[in-house]
């Protein structure tokens, strides 16, 4: 019997495939010995239903490419994100902080939005391209104006540790989620039920009025356990171009939290 996901020979009855991590159905398997899954969706659906849907449709052989063309066209895209955002920081955060706070976080939550329902739709590689930029732009804004905070009232040091920090970070745990597929593939649950707790949790302290700087480190925590998971998911997708664009998008995100945290923790300690 061979893995649906990545082709690999698999003995019957084995939860996992050796090879990818993924998690094998065996009805499906038998049911469509022919097909690879293909990442698409289905109407208007986001998050775990937007994922659910990439993983049940199903396509030709011929829409799949190389793993290492999957990786490489992830990790470009990926670099793109962050050298967009880099770009920013340098020529855009005072642009950023003098844009009126409304009409920023409506314009925030209008494009990001967008860009995610566009690129969780769409199985062209360019549109989903295009709904990537849409998110990386406005949260772009966001951190080049943090950053350019940062920078007015501690130092450019702040920033540049920072990003160092959630480079390792990024580096150490997708080395730790290639070396063990089966721990990631259980954490998913977990991690979106703590976010959403620790989330919780802050709008109760920033009511009150209290330091949140417990909840910066557990934030930080679970976004880069995130970025492990995301890897691992990354690669139990069809390994299509449109699907590589789609992980790229749920990666960048995670580091984007991990770097605005960790920007916050650098700056309580510098205090």
């Amino acid at each position: 019997m061979r893995c649906p996901y990545c082709g690999s020979e698999v003995k019957d009855g084995t939860k996992f495939c050796t090879e990818c991590g993924a998690t094998l159905n065996y009805s499906a398997v038998r049911q469509e010995p022919q097909n690879r899954q293909l990442a698409t969706n289905t109407g208007l659906m986001l998050g775990s239903a937007a994922r659910k849907a990439r993983l049940t449709a199903v396509v030709s052989e011929d829409q799949l490419v190389s793993n290492r063309v999957y990786n490489g066209i992830l990790l470009g895209v990926l670099l793109w994100g962050l050298l967009v955002n880099v770009l920013l920081c340098y020529f855009a955060g005072d642009y950023a902080r003098s844009i009126p706070p409304i009409p920023f976080a409506i314009g925030y939550i209008v494009l990001a939005f967008a860009g995610i329902i566009i690129a969780g739709k769409s199985q062209t590689p360019w549109i989903s391209f295009l709904g990537y930029n849409m998110v990386v732009l406005p949260f772009g804004l966001v951190i080049a104006s943090l950053v350019a905070e940062y920078v007015d009232y501690y130092a450019v040091d702040i920033v540049y540790d920072a990003f160092l920090y959630t480079m390792i970070i990024a580096v150490g745990i997708t080395g730790a989620a290639l070396a063990f597929p089966n721990f990631f593939a259980k954490i998913g649950g977990a991690l979106l039920g703590c976010l959403f707790g620790v989330l919780i949790l802050e709008i109760v302290l920033l009511l009150l009025g209290k330091d949140q700087v417990v909840t910066d480190w557990i934030v930080a925590g679970v976004f880069s356990l995130y970025i492990g998971f995301d890897v691992w998911r990354s690669q139990q997708f069809p390994k299509t171009v449109d699907n590589a664009v789609d992980c790229a998008l749920d990666i960048y995100l995670d580091l984007a939290n991990l770097f605005i945290r960790l920007l916050s923790i650098l700056a309580r300690k510098d205090d």
